[in-house]
């Protein structure tokens, strides 16, 4: 059993997924944030390697990327950051990441330079199911899980292809479209999930626009995790020093999820 999968098996409990870019605002604001994000209650945290065309992300994510870049974060980096919170921290660390940095990295000394880096899992947006195998092979013999997305459209034959490749969860995108918080989410959303969860038998987890514990619970009824994104970015941008508000909402939002009957 993969660290990831571990993070399923406790009863009655629903997974609270973190996801923060690397360098941003800074590198020393990383190393801060992930482990106040266990504290509070984060179960896994994914790291996010900024990239110069996130195809995936929303106008936050994007501004993010952006400024880890000017920063000078490398996919090296990134490794060498998350090498540091594997240290800090006791919770899995994902790297969600374009394929582009990782073939240029090179596949094999990338999935292996993960697992010395203490990564437990890789997300990559743009790469489909169909043309996952030879970094699937690299990342199997690692021993990182690969996880695929599912989108709301997604048909049948789709859901069937990435519930057998997919190792450690399922990424389900909650809407057709880009990364961001939302007011609302989709009102169809639960039916999907529960279409879902007939193919699959790894752990179903939803991201994309969840903003508010009472998102995360609304989609938690039915998911077995919920994955927040843009809103973190959003209050690390304007939180003060100890990162209360950060603190704050992640707490919240843990005992939302605690709370659900």
């Amino acid at each position: 059993m993969s660290r990831l999968e571990s993070v399923f098996k406790q009863k009655n409990h629903k997974a609270l997924i973190a996801y923060v870019t690397v360098g941003y605002p800074d590198i020393a604001a990383t190393l801060k944030v992930v482990p106040l994000l266990a504290e509070c209650g984060c179960d896994i945290v994914e790291l996010g390697i900024p990239f110069s065309d996130p195809m995936a992300d929303g106008a936050t994510i994007q501004r993010a990327s952006f400024k880890a870049l000017e920063n000078g974060v490398t996919t090296a980096v990134c490794l060498d950051t998350a090498k540091k919170l594997s240290k800090k921290t006791a919770i899995p660390l994902v790297f969600m990441t374009y394929f582009n940095p990782i073939y240029q990295y090179g596949l094999d000394k990338f999935c292996h330079d993960c697992v010395v880096s203490g990564i437990d899992g890789l997300i990559i947006p743009e790469l489909p199911p169909e043309e996952g195998d030879e970094i699937g092979k690299f990342a199997g013999k690692s021993g990182v899980d690969l996880i695929y997305l599912l989108a709301p459209t997604s048909v049948d034959a789709r859901i069937q292809l990435v519930a057998d490749k997919s190792r450690g969860f399922i990424y389900l995108v909650s809407i057709a479209g880009v990364t961001g918080a939302r007011n609302e989410l989709p009102p169809d959303l639960g039916k999907f999930i529960l279409k879902v969860k007939q193919f699959a038998k790894q752990p179903v987890c939803v991201g994309f626009g969840i903003s508010t514990p009472e998102q995360a619970v609304q989609v938690a009824k039915t998911a077995d995790g919920v994955i927040i994104g843009s809103k973190l970015i959003q209050l690390m941008e304007t939180d003060d020093a100890a990162m209360t508000a950060t603190q704050t909402f992640i707490r919240n939002t843990r005992k939302a999820l605690d709370n659900i009957e």
